[in-house]
């Protein structure tokens, strides 16, 4: 694990070593052990790469960046890739040799081999860049759920690419634009997914995509990977589909447990982190250590559950227990390494586990990604229930119950609760096809955004981009999960887990983020996802063996944070100075009045605007204190 940088430069004045050792600097954390770059001079151009490296396997022999025995092809990469063994031995018996045990020269002696065809083939969570001097080209490519971040940017002077945007941000000599498309999709989604970012032109490389970059004509194509999906639907029977899910996940963990340092789990005591947290027990000869946060505050708090997945188990149990002090003082620290608007509160409590998780252990196995792979969400039986509600009941008569219903539920900050669930499900209601998308939409409706943005800054429909990449598929449950890998799992939650852990330096690994178990939950019938209401059914039978009775069917809450009462307290003063007239007049980009009488409504506690207020007060600080200053 580590992060990348690199550039491709025409510009004679440009020193090479110095820029690349600024971005490797922007990104320390993210590999504390380790440094490397490389420098490629030519008539026509200059590449350089650079890494940080985190050291995880082959401790001694895999320092990046790595060549090939006639240095004219290199990598730098970051992430872990789980089948390097077995690929590793496929190579060898083709005559192959290899200078270290690192997975990195497993990905170089692939694509020495097959080419780019090789990205196909990998199972992991990737970044990395490859520099082809024969070729003349640089490839960048991403893994298939995008565990792994890369941004890149272009201009007339050449190419360039990191693991985080700060590496790219700072060498900037003139300070980029805000992107339209990325201000309406962070308002709507309160992230923004890939290929936009919050910047006019720095993008997000899509996941399972790699780059094509020419040196020579300065010119790129961006492709996909080959998707190795399993498009036959399986004919198992249930009992044989919880059987294959057991082995599939037995297996990913296995994989996922290889290290030459010290690992760990998250244990929060949900389905998804317990069943990991078991499977890796089983495999274990020692007792694992486990890994829980819990709060002061009792409502929020469910260490109850962990501890008893951990007695299960027999690990060694670590459990923190943090207040709502711990969380603001580490607020702004966590908001603003994102370095764009990102609007995911949890995310605080997620850096806190993964801190206090540092101080043990070097890799932590998570649960990440079970409730897409699965069928976790209860959004995904309402995207269908909705396609049943509006063919009985006419959208004028829904008008009229949204409005009365909206008004009878109150529901202060109870913002994880039934009442707040309803009002956002009412509000979601789509009579031409758009639910799915309604119901991701956590932050600002469309019509919501005109009215809040100035109208040089609003964008009409500003899911379009993606409506269009998936067509009339958005009516099925495969429909919603794929749509979900392709906006909220790779925009927001993986994005979460990847910046919280590496700002501790700690490597996170998500078995359930599996090509093969994709390819064969996308492959059975989607009534052994969710029968009825009960939500990842098969992966619950398929280890309800294990557990106590009914412990897999109790509901949990996750890492919900007060911010409803945070905006009317402590961070009032502040998120007052956002709404001031010559802040917002300067800004040029909210209309003031919508704006205020949102923020105003919350804080008098006439109306609960958590959502859109804290998606706007996260935007102002970014605002304020990354892209100002910048």
């Amino acid at each position: 694990m580590c992060g990348i940088n690199g550039l491709v430069s025409t510009s004679d004045s440009d020193d090479i070593t110095q820029i690349l050792n600024r971005m490797n600097g922007e990104i320390f954390h993210r590999g504390p052990d380790q440094d490397g770059l490389i420098v490629k001079n030519t008539n026509e151009y200059t590449v350089g790469m650079g890494m940080r490296r985190l050291s995880i396997i082959d401790l001694s022999t895999g320092k990046q960046p790595i060549y090939s025995d006639d240095q004219k092809i290199s990598i730098v990469f970051n992430g872990e890739i789980y089948n390097y063994l077995k690929l590793k031995q496929d190579l060898k018996s083709k005559g192959i040799s290899f200078k270290t045990t690192s997975d990195t020269e497993v990905i170089l002696r692939l694509y020495e081999v097959h080419g780019t065809a090789a990205f196909s083939m990998l199972d992991g969570m990737f970044a990395f860049s490859i520099y082809d001097g024969n070729l003349k080209k640089l490839f960048i490519a991403r893994d298939f759920f995008g565990e792994k971040p890369l941004y890149y940017t272009t201009d007339d002077k050449g190419f360039m690419w990191a693991s985080e945007l700060k590496s790219i941000i700072k060498q900037k000599k003139v300070k980029p634009r805000i992107s339209k498309e990325g201000l309406n999709l962070y308002f709507q989604l309160t992230y923004i997914p890939a290929p936009f970012t919050i910047y006019e032109g720095i993008f997000k490389l899509k996941a399972n995509h790699y780059l094509e970059f020419d040196c020579t004509d300065q010119k790129y194509l961006e492709k996909e990977i080959g998707q190795n999906f399993n498009k036959e639907k399986s004919d198992l029977s249930f009992e044989q589909a919880t059987e294959k899910t057991h082995t599939l996940v037995q297996e990913s963990v296995l994989s996922r447990s290889v290290a030459d340092v010290p690992l760990g789990t998250f244990l929060s005591g949900g389905v998804d982190s317990s069943i990991v947290s078991l499977c890796l027990a089983q495999q274990s000869d020692a007792k694992i250590d486990t890994f829980s946060i819990g709060f002061e505050k009792k409502s929020f708090d469910e260490t109850d559950k962990s501890r008893t997945v951990a007695k299960l188990i027999n690990s060694n149990h670590h459990e923190f227990i943090v207040s709502e002090g711990d969380l603001k003082d580490n607020m702004d620290h966590i908001l603003l390494n994102f370095d764009e608007p990102f609007a995911d509160s949890s995310s605080l409590a997620t850096y806190l586990v993964a801190n206090k998780t540092r101080q043990h252990v070097k890799v932590a196995l998570t649960g990440d990604g079970g409730d897409e792979v699965f069928g976790g969400y209860n959004k995904y039986y309402m995207g269908k229930l909705n396609r049943k509600y509006t063919a009985v009941i006419p959208k004028a008569v829904h008008s009229t119950a949204e409005k009365f219903a909206s008004s009878m539920l109150s529901t202060g900050d109870d913002n994880r609760g039934l009442r707040f669930k309803m009002k956002r499900l009412l509000k979601a209601v789509n009579y031409d096809g758009n639910f799915y998308f309604n119901i991701i939409s956590l932050g600002f409706q469309d019509e919501e955004l005109r009215e809040i943005l100035q109208q040089d800054n609003y964008e009409k429909d500003s899911l379009k981009y993606y409506k269009d990449k998936v067509g009339d598929k958005n009516k099925s449950l495969s429909d919603f999960r794929n749509i979900d890998r392709l906006l909220s799992l790779e925009g927001d939650m993986l994005v979460k887990v990847d910046r919280t852990s590496m700002l501790t330096s700690l490597e996170s690994r998500a078995p359930f983020l599996n090509k093969k178990i994709w390819n064969f939950t996308s492959s059975i019938p989607e009534h052994y996802l969710m029968k009825g209401w009960n939500k990842k059914y098969l992966l619950k039978e398929s280890f309800k063996q294990y557990f106590p009775e009914d412990f897999l069917n109790k509901s949990k809450q996750g890492f919900g944070v007060p911010v409803g009462d945070w905006l009317r307290g402590y961070l009032k003063p502040e998120l007052m100075s956002y709404i001031e007239k010559g802040f917002l007049l300067k800004q040029g980009i909210f209309h003031k009045e919508e704006i205020s009488h949102l923020v105003n409504k919350h804080i008098e506690g006439k109306e609960d605007n958590t959502f859109r207020v804290w998606t706007f007060f996260c935007f102002q600080k970014w605002y304020k204190e990354t892209y100002l200053r910048n």
